[in-house]
């Protein structure tokens, strides 16, 4: 048995910087947390056959029109987000809906934050990710390419 063919290999940052791809998202009629599921893996580079778990090897994602994006049941109502000053008294709820209306680029940044890793890699990976509330983006100078998010699994 050959054991040279059974040897994991490990993509180095370099060769991962050379592989990242600009891809852009619209948002509209989509569905927040299936969206931003497939997002976060687009961020990781899980559909790569080069995914190296411990690099920084996932696409850049831009997303346009997160104003439009669609909430499912009673979540804009009920999905309350609490932060906490510090102080007694101090803690502090907003609804989902109100973020959403308020600023849907914090709203989506939030969510595809929550399902990255919890480590010093997801602070780098965030970074990758563009959110605008309109159809106007920044990212024309990298020709990103248009996917359909439903034609990925």
């Amino acid at each position: 048995m050959d054991t040279l063919s059974y040897k994991t290999i490990s993509v180095s940052k370099e060769e991962a910087q050379k592989k990242k791809e600009w891809v852009l998202i619209d948002a509209t009629d989509l569905v927040l947390g299936r969206m931003c599921s497939k997002v976060a893996k687009l961020l990781r580079g899980k559909y790569k056959p080069c995914f190296t778990p411990n690099q920084d090897c996932g696409d850049n994602v831009v997303i346009i029109n997160a104003a439009k994006v669609k909430i499912t049941g009673n979540k804009l109502t009920d999905r309350i987000y609490l932060s906490w000053s510090g102080y007694p008294g101090g803690q502090k709820g907003v609804a989902q809906g109100k973020v959403l209306n308020d600023n849907p680029a914090k709203l989506i940044r939030k969510v595809v934050k929550g399902m990255l890793p919890k480590n010093k890699l997801a602070d780098q990976l965030i970074n990758n990710l563009y959110v605008y509330a309109g159809n106007e983006h920044k990212q024309e100078a990298q020709q990103p390419k248009v996917i359909d998010l439903n034609a990925i699994n």
